[in-house]
């Protein structure tokens, strides 16, 4: 029934027709700022997703569908793996059924995902280090029928099934009793951040989903000889989008090392050396890729960013076309884009958010949920083929998910986002941030109060509150502010939180507090926070009182401003102190920056303090004098 979405021939879309495309999806010919803020994309065309893996299964059985370093595996021997899995948990899991999935990017991941389509679960990838309580909660809350991942990892208990896949000792742990109820046809679920303190669980159905991804195999000419990045963390949607993307399409998944999370070098050399044709970045990745020179020898013909507000446009020099895609899990994945193609100036300064892609209805409205004139900022709300079926909790759903406007057509209810927008007379949305204190830290969704939460399940706290800044180096980090018992220890607390949150919602630092300022609404000041913060920060003569080398003060600076801790010392270990892989990713580009001298971010994260990190830098730059 699906095999004409299968063409070929729509490979041959290029960047010039892929903005004629997208230009004419919302209403473009209302151009007065009298006119409402409603777009409407092109009409969708629907896609399978399962039905075309197992086509592709039959058309080119040989043919390579997941690259991992050296390992080649091929559309049959996937297809073999996922149905051994399925196999295997037949009668113990059904339609419908929750499958948690704790793996990380491998071909064991991939065969998992695929067994539940198969089963007619509902997938629920939780990323290879959820956090042994965050496990639990989930666990506990969302009463999944059955968690996959190694058995240390995975919550004591139940009937352990032995899963016969590459990745060595990978279990699946069987639950029994009553489950949550999930929406009929939901194809996968994600977890979003939740005001709570507990996770949010975002059902998307298959319709849904198989919209998205025929949308995006015409816009990046995905088929067979492409080769896509599978780069994204496992527990961050558009994970799905990238995964699925290659499996339905005949082209190859190409395993990113993780190496390439933390440094843009070895990012743009691995694309080169893998032959990669087309890639989904994080926003906070991909801007430190578009400040530098552009490698030559690329086979990157696309580049789609997302998850953050994107700050740069692509130079003259980039040879790829570049996508600025914007959408929540709620839409499933993307709702609208900006397409530049490459070579053109596309002006300074953050690119708009775009278009709405096919399928896609968008409103800008007021605090009544009207629509407001273009060029008027309001709250964006989404509808169309891509809503999800709502949250795993009815009451939420009801609260988010409400009743289209008189006169919208296409849709029937609308998502409200919480994003602040502004449609311009063209059509085209501009981001201007958020409406509430949500907050987006290495592109990841945080909802500060879930933070909180988590600082709060300690006895010792009596209140926590978690404020996001603008990093020194770039990029946002939460700063959590903390009233609690006399001899807390601050580094103690954050221990605590870890395993309850994802690493982008660890703050940066904890700071203990006796009393919370209020504005004139009674409410905390999280402003006046931030402000006896950074008067709390180190100053510059203070950090050369500290002795050292010059390069060791520098890179004692860098790290204090990249992980958040004042106190941070030369013989402190960057990664036991806070750090994480975005840290070291900007903190390898500073090096660069300021040194001319490019280190590799596994070296730099093997050194035992920041001292020896020094040297590194020291010996480099003693190198690159010698040859010079």
């Amino acid at each position: 029934m699906m095999m004409e979405h299968l063409d070929t021939d729509a490979r041959s879309t290029d960047a010039r027709s892929t903005d004629v495309r997208i230009a004419d999806a919302a209403n473009t010919d209302v151009r007065t700022t009298d006119a409402p803020s409603i777009g409407y994309g092109r009409p969708h065309q629907d896609g399978a997703v399962l039905d075309l893996f197992t086509t592709w299964v039959r058309r080119t059985p040989d043919a390579p569908a997941l690259i991992d370093g050296e390992q080649v595996h091929s559309y049959a021997e996937l297809d073999r793996l996922a149905d051994s899995v399925a196999e295997a948990l037949r009668g113990k899991v059904g339609p419908g059924d929750l499958l948690g999935v704790c793996l990380g990017h491998s071909v064991s991941l991939v065969a998992v995902t695929l067994a539940a389509a198969k089963l007619g679960a509902v997938h629920l990838p939780l990323g290879p280090r959820p956090g042994e309580r965050r496990l639990r909660a989930v666990a506990e809350q969302l009463r999944p029928a059955c968690l996959v991942g190694e058995p240390d990892l995975l919550p004591p208990g139940g009937e352990r099934l032995p899963l016969d896949l590459p990745t060595a000792g990978v279990v699946a742990a069987l639950t029994s009793g009553e489950q949550v109820r999930v929406p009929a046809g939901t194809h996968y679920a994600v977890l979003t951040s939740g005001s709570t303190g507990t996770p949010k669980a975002v059902a998307v159905t298959e319709p849904a989903l198989g919209a998205l991804l025929q949308w995006y195999r015409e816009l990046t000419g995905l088929g067979p000889g492409e080769r896509h990045s599978l780069l994204i963390g496992v527990a961050f949607d558009p994970h799905v989008q990238e995964l699925w993307a290659g499996l339905t399409s005949g082209a190859a998944l190409v395993v990113a090392p993780e190496a390439v999370r933390w440094d843009t070098g070895a990012l743009t050399d691995w694309w080169r050396e893998a032959g990669v044709t087309a890639s989904i970045l994080p926003t906070p990745l991909a801007e430190p890729v578009l400040g530098r020179p552009w490698p030559a020898g690329l086979a990157l013909r696309h580049l789609v960013i997302g998850g953050d507000r994107l700050r740069r446009t692509p130079g003259p020099d980039v040879t790829a076309t570049v996508h600025n895609a914007y959408g929540p899990a709620e839409a499933t994945v993307t709702t609208t884009v900006h397409t530049m193609a490459p070579g053109g100036d596309h002006g300074a300064g953050a690119p708009p958010i775009g278009l709405p892609i096919d399928g896609v209805v968008l409103l800008v409205t007021d605090e009544d949920g009207r629509p407001v004139p273009r060029g008027t900022a309001g709250e964006l709300r989404i509808g169309g083929r891509g809503l999800a079926a709502g949250y795993l909790d009815p009451e939420l759903t009801a609260r988010r998910f409400v009743d289209a406007p008189a006169g919208v057509t296409g849709t029937d209810r609308v998502y409200r986002t919480g994003d602040r927008v502004v449609m311009r007379p063209d059509g085209v949305l501009e981001f201007h941030g958020r409406l509430d204190d949500q907050v987006k830290v290495s592109g990841v969704r945080i909802e500060p109060a879930e933070v909180e939460a988590a600082f709060e399940r300690d006895p010792q706290v009596h209140r926590a509150v978690v404020a996001a800044e603008q990093a020194p180096t770039g990029g946002a980090r939460l700063l959590a502010f903390v009233r609690a018992e006399a001899g807390a220890d601050p580094a103690a607390l954050l221990d605590a939180v870890r395993p309850w949150l994802p690493e982008q919602a660890v703050p940066a630092v904890v700071r203990l507090v006796e009393r919370f300022p209020l504005d004139a609404n009674g409410k905390v000041d999280r402003q006046a926070l931030l402000a006896d913060a950074a008067a709390a920060e180190p100053q510059e003569e203070a950090l050369a009182d500290e002795g050292g080398t010059p390069v060791e003060r520098t890179v004692l600076k860098l790290c204090r401003e990249l992980i958040g801790r004042a106190d941070l010392g030369l013989n402190d270990n960057f990664l036991a102190s806070g750090g994480n892989s975005l840290a070291a990713a900007r903190l390898l580009e500073a090096l660069e920056n300021e040194y001319g001298v490019r280190l590799r971010a596994p070296l730099v994260l093997r050194q035992p303090d920041l001292r020896a990190v020094a040297r590194l830098v020291e010996e480099r730059v003693a190198d690159s004098a010698a040859t010079a």
